[in-house]
């Protein structure tokens, strides 16, 4: 598909300056699964527009993310669709119309595929838009990672802490077994020495 300048100022016109093609025409857009907020990658997408006259055809328009327009498929109110290169098929792409509601689906939505869909009518004379669809993979999160770290961090901190108590009572446990052996030899050694002292007195002084 080839990016048309004349689609963006066609499309710039109808965004910019909605009162020039009239404003009691209303198209929709949206996915068709309400569910999707964003799409997977390889997923099916389906996207529905919704326009408040059967009797036209609706053109399908993708701007990517460089901003570029492409031409998508051409759905008549016959139901009868015309994709690039005037062909009745393609392969990235399907396109059906079901009353007032026009469809399109991106059989494997790849990262070519990101960007806005517009539906865009031409009828009695006048251009009508619908507002852009968004369609974008979901932005990878970086809350968790730091919640994580500071988790790691917090735990490592308490393992540490641990650990030193421990270190502390296994020091303490260790200088009570030392003292106490230590304070029984002093006791024994001191009143040896007052036996001994006495002995000696006495035998000075019979």
């Amino acid at each position: 598909m080839v990016g048309s300048p004349v689609l963006l100022l066609l499309l710039a016109l109808g965004l910019c300056c909605p009162g020039i093609w009239g404003q009691s025409y209303s198209m929709r857009i949206r996915f068709r699964d309400r569910t999707i907020t964003h799409p997977q990658l390889g997923q099916r997408l389906e996207l529905e527009c919704e326009s408040s006259k059967e009797d036209s055809g609706v053109f399908w328009v993708h701007q990517d993310k460089n901003q570029t327009l492409h031409f998508i498929v051409y759905i008549s109110y016959l139901a009868r669709v015309t994709f690039q290169g005037y062909k009745q098929t393609s392969s990235r792409y399907e396109a059906t119309k079901n009353g007032r509601f026009y469809r399109l689906a991106v059989k494997s939505f790849m990262s070519q595929d990101e960007g806005y869909y517009f539906c865009l009518m031409n009828w009695n004379q006048m251009l009508f838009f619908s507002p852009g669809q968004p369609a974008f993979f979901p932005a990878p999160s970086t809350t968790a990672p730091t919640t994580q770290c500071s988790i790691t961090k917090n735990n490592s901190h308490e393992k540490t802490v641990e650990q030193e108590n421990s270190k502390n009572k296994e020091l303490l446990h260790a200088c009570d077994i030392i003292w106490v052996p230590l304070a029984g030899s002093c006791l024994l050694l001191l009143s040896a020495i007052m036996v001994t002292v006495k002995l000696c007195r006495r035998k000075t002084h019979p």
